[in-house]
């Protein structure tokens, strides 16, 4: 299993494929110009941000659990915080 502190440290191609083969895929939303799907990988849940107009990942970053995208995730299922 890999963590989030070793996944950060990775170029986004490689991030992609180490969370296609770690992690847990949750549920999706859509925010803004993206689809944005949320991983569970180990103990942190993972925000993968889709571009589809531009057919590509922007940014995998670390759900920052404040942000005010949490309520449209709130609304589909209960995060263990």
């Amino acid at each position: 299993m890999i963590s989030w502190a070793e996944l950060r440290k990775y170029p986004l191609d490689e991030k992609v494929h180490k969370l296609y083969q770690h992690a847990t895929f949750v549920t999706a939303i859509r925010y803004y110009r993206h689809k944005v799907n949320l991983y569970l990988l180990g103990n942190d849940y993972v925000e993968v941000f889709v571009n589809h107009k531009k057919a590509m990942i922007d940014k995998i970053d670390l759900l920052d659990r404040s942000h005010s995208r949490m309520k449209f995730y709130s609304d589909q299922i209960k995060l263990s915080l």
